[in-house]
């Protein structure tokens, strides 16, 4: 089903933020992460649009949100999330993230359980918490210390954003590639050079988002239904993570799927994300028999 999310600026904590939204219903929040824009559910969106209102921001600093000087901390991005949530005049919403969207969702289901209905969670990893110990054998993927750098990534890339970006979207599909108009969409968001300076500032931040992980888990659990959906290369590490922390937790594995899930294998993971936000429709809009 193909559809064309209407495009709205909302004001929240401290920005204005570029956010698609379609359909409606319960509503659905798509985090993306990088090197995306809400573009990165694209082939997803239509589908849920049929019984959900979807709701898919830019995140700070990136897309045509606000290029904040500061705020990519994990705990300040949930804010952001719960501004537009509250901008959009919806009480609760099902979170579905991937990436560096994944910490702001979980802060976000940790600090306000009543406001996250369901929460799915994709191809990341949460700070320090124990259970990605296999996957960090190596060490982190190598783009995470040259991006940490300040001042570093965005100095030397200027001139090259496409082809950097190109390697990531190539290898986050096993090669297969996203289709020509959302690459250059991509490519057009991340080029320049205080684009790039948002981008990395999400790794520059990790530490202080890595830090209110663990003290939000210190401090609760996660209560809401959740799904862990994994691909190449974080597989089941990020399930891992989350089954000591998760009263009710579902984990996937999409075979033969890169990193970028809602592009590279969107129908496998409508296969498994639509009947799992299915759950907070009334009987008769997703045909179940209404009860006797």
């Amino acid at each position: 089903m193909s559809v064309i999310p209407s495009l709205r600026r909302i004001a929240t904590n401290g920005i204005r933020a570029n956010v698609a939204v379609a359909g409606s219903g319960p509503a659905v929040l798509l985090l993306h992460g990088f090197p995306h824009t809400w573009r990165l559910w694209t082939e997803v969106i239509g589908p849920l649009a049929e019984h959900h209102r979807v709701i898919a921001p830019d995140l700070r600093g990136l897309g045509a949100s606000t290029r904040a000087a500061e705020g990519y901390d994990a705990g300040t991005l949930a804010a952001d999330a719960e501004g537009i949530l509250d901008a959009l005049a919806e009480p609760d919403a099902a979170v579905v993230a991937i990436d560096a969207g994944t910490p702001v969702a979980f802060l976000l289901a940790m600090r306000r359980p009543d406001l996250v209905r369901r929460l799915v969670v994709m191809e990341s990893l949460l700070g320090s918490l124990p259970g990605a110990e296999d996957f960090l054998t190596g060490g982190p993927p190598w783009w995470f210390g040259f991006h940490s750098v300040p001042g570093l990534g965005e100095s030397v890339l200027i001139g090259h954003e496409a082809e950097y970006l190109d390697w990531f979207l190539t290898a986050g599909t096993h090669g297969r590639g996203v289709p020509p108009e959302i690459r250059d969409a991509f490519v057009s968001a991340y080029t320049g050079h205080d684009a790039l300076r948002c981008a990395f500032s999400y790794y520059r931040a990790q530490p202080a988002s890595a830090r209110q992980i663990s003290e939000a888990v210190a401090g609760g659990r996660l209560t809401m239904p959740t799904m862990t959906i994994g691909a190449h290369p974080v597989g089941r590490a990020l399930e891992q993570q989350l089954r000591p922390v998760a009263d009710d937790l579902t984990g996937h594995l999409v075979e033969d799927c890169g990193h970028i899930i809602p592009l590279d294998r969107p129908r496998e993971l409508l296969r498994v994300l639509a009947p799992f936000l299915a759950a907070d429709l009334p009987d008769q809009a997703v045909g179940r028999p209404a009860p006797a």
